[in-house]
């Protein structure tokens, strides 16, 4: 476990120790907000005095992994980390893989509508895009919550609502718009594991582009002439805006 002051240090860290040609068999990322949420949902003695937290494991023979981990510390203590912690036990490692695992039940704890995303970016870009997080929930006010599987990039910016209150998820939906845009711009994708589905749908165009999007409407009727598979899904209707305040 390695706690860092900054999420934007973790993020520099996560492409430090990937520069270095470490690949971590598990790489996962969890903000200040995901810490303590979960520490108040089981008391697993998370710190939550820190902005952000990775949890890295490293698999292979011994002595390689006793390398890797001193260069692991190097390159997370090069971005400012401010501990390297390693687990003692097996019942060590297993409580902090269970924080991991405890973020989504523990985050709707808090307020009942959870808005979850998994923008996908380069690696590289990581730092970046914890930036553009972090500039986002100031700026729409909004209970933002970062984790994410760090080292493919793939991020979780789940936003904790409550969508009885019209106004508080006006917010939420110009916030997750704007990460939507802040992980094209990157380079990014829209999705790296929920797929496009309804509700991403009116970003299509924007990741494709018009020329990019007309040719996967072509494939899509190659196969499916008839739109049987999935009708009205993955493809926006013209003028199709984002919405979240009334979907059910």
């Amino acid at each position: 476990m390695v706690l860092f002051d900054e999420l934007v240090d973790s993020g520099r860290a996560i492409s430090k120790v990937l520069r270095a040609g470490i690949i971590p068999s598990k790489m996962e990322i969890m903000d200040k907000h995901s810490l303590i949420a979960v520490e108040e949902y089981a008391s697993l003695g998370l710190p939550t005095d820190v902005e952000a937290i990775l949890l890295i494991e490293l698999d292979g023979h011994p002595l390689a992994i006793e390398e890797e981990m001193k260069r692991v510390a190097d390159a997370c203590l090069g971005a400012n980390a401010r501990n390297v912690r390693v687990a003692k036990n097996e019942l060590e490692e297993q409580q902090l893989w269970q924080a991991r695992k405890l973020v989504s039940p523990a985050i709707v704890k808090i307020k009942p509508t959870k808005i979850s995303e998994d923008a996908t970016v380069p690696r590289s870009k990581i730092p970046e895009m914890f930036q553009r997080l972090k500039e986002i929930r100031e700026k729409y006010n909004v209970h933002l919550v970062v984790f994410g599987h760090a080292g493919d990039g793939n991020l979780h910016p789940n936003i904790i609502a409550d969508q009885r209150d019209e106004e508080e998820m006006r917010r939420v939906e110009l916030a997750v718009e704007e990460i939507f845009e802040a992980a094209v711009m990157l380079g990014g994708t829209l999705s790296g594991e929920h797929g496009i589905g309804l509700m991403k749908s009116p970003f299509m165009e924007m990741e494709l582009g018009p020329d990019g999007l007309h040719m996967m409407k072509l494939i899509k009727y190659a196969w499916d002439p008839q739109n049987m598979l999935n009708p009205g899904k993955i493809f926006p209707e013209p003028g199709q805006r984002f919405e979240l305040r009334h979907e059910q």
